[in-house]
């Protein structure tokens, strides 16, 4: 069955949820667990760069319903943090010409994982509603979305960065098929992969792979 842009399946509770690189993903109740599509056409931007899109979206839905959202930070990809906990994260997934962008954020219970810190929004307040939410986090998206395949990459790379970890934060990254390597986060490439600096004073852009924040493993 088609589903149209700007439809969303909203998950009460979650029996086989995934995260990244086939991990369990937690079933909070009162948390958002939600998938939309996204349809390529020709003229979109690469389609890797919706985890951007998805990113911000998250940040802008999550930062309208805190008091203060100066300690709500996007780690690349699209990790969205509270301070150095890991408050949401973000899946995509490609079936032919669709993307499915699933996102679980963490709005009234943290899961207790053993790798790296994690925080839900009642540490700040009460949990907001979900449904209200949802409405939320949609708008944003279709919104970014549109500016996306409108005006290309420069400027939602350029929106990315603004919200994010400051340059020259330490980072730990753990590419694919590859050991660790450390650096600091010097932005985002043009094309929106990763800029790594390395010890040596070079760059290295980071297309895929695990990042964390030196300060963010348990």
């Amino acid at each position: 069955e088609a589903v149209p842009e700007g439809e969303w399946l909203v998950a009460g509770r979650q029996v086989a949820g995934r995260g990244r690189q086939g991990r369990n993903w937690f079933d909070g109740s009162g948390n958002f667990m939600g998938s939309t599509v996204v349809h390529c056409a020709p003229r979109d931007p690469n389609p890797a760069t919706l985890a951007l899109v998805a990113g911000v979206a998250a940040y802008e839905a999550v930062a309208g319903v805190v008091a203060d959202p100066s300690r709500l930070r996007l780690k690349w990809p699209n990790d969205l943090m509270l301070g150095d906990a890991k408050l949401a994260g973000i899946l995509l997934e490609r079936e032919s010409d669709a993307i499915i962008v699933g996102m679980g954020i963490n709005l009234a219970v943290a899961p207790n994982l053993p790798d790296r810190k994690t925080i839900a929004l009642t540490a700040l307040g009460p949990a907001p509603d979900r449904d209200l939410f949802a409405r939320s986090l949609a708008t944003a998206f279709d919104r970014e979305l549109q500016r996306w395949r409108t005006y290309g990459l420069e400027p939602l790379v350029r929106r990315w960065e603004s919200v994010a970890h400051a340059a020259g934060t330490p980072l730990k990254v753990h590419p694919p098929g590859e050991e660790a390597i450390e650096g600091s986060f010097a932005g985002l490439t043009d094309e929106g992969a990763l800029s790594l600096r390395l010890a040596d004073g070079s760059t290295r852009a980071i297309h895929a792979g695990d990042v964390m924040l030196a300060n963010e493993e348990s």
